[in-house]
């Protein structure tokens, strides 16, 4: 059996970030632990000071499959490339024909730049096609 594991990106503002995410990979904003209506009660029951409640936010696959993405606040900026990045692939795989795998990627890299993201090159290799993009913050990704 495989061994669990979350994606950790640090951020600026975890809860806007952890949006984006959600957007880019049709997660969801994880809901706040049994017994608790609001991640405010359950923040309140655990004493995390107001000034300290968005230093942290986490995103989870509604169908419970894909892995939990997590977002935590830290003092300094992005610096350099990323050596590991996410690829979104939205296309439908080598099942969908080449067109719809194109329209696909296109509309989808289309509403994450209306949702902040920034394209950085179109690519083309081996019959595959993918945008390269940044997140709101700055961390690379490919929509595929």
């Amino acid at each position: 059996m495989a061994v669990e594991f979350q994606v950790t990106f640090d951020a600026h503002h975890p809860p806007s970030l952890a949006g984006f995410w959600a957007l880019a990979l049709q997660y969801v904003i994880q809901p706040p632990p049994p017994g608790f209506d609001s991640w405010e009660a359950f923040l309140d029951e655990i004493e995390v000071p107001a000034e300290r409640r968005e230093d942290r936010a986490a995103i989870v696959d509604p169908q419970g499959e894909g892995p939990r993405v997590f977002f935590q606040k830290v003092p300094e900026g992005k610096t350099a490339k990323n050596r590991v990045h996410l690829d979104v692939s939205i296309s439908g795989g080598p099942q969908a024909d080449e067109p719809t795998r194109r329209s696909r990627i296109e509309q989808h890299a289309a509403v994450l730049a209306g949702a902040g993201a920034a394209e950085v090159a179109r690519m083309e290799e081996f019959g595959e096609f993918w945008i390269v993009m940044q997140d709101p913050e700055g961390n690379e990704f490919c929509v595929t």
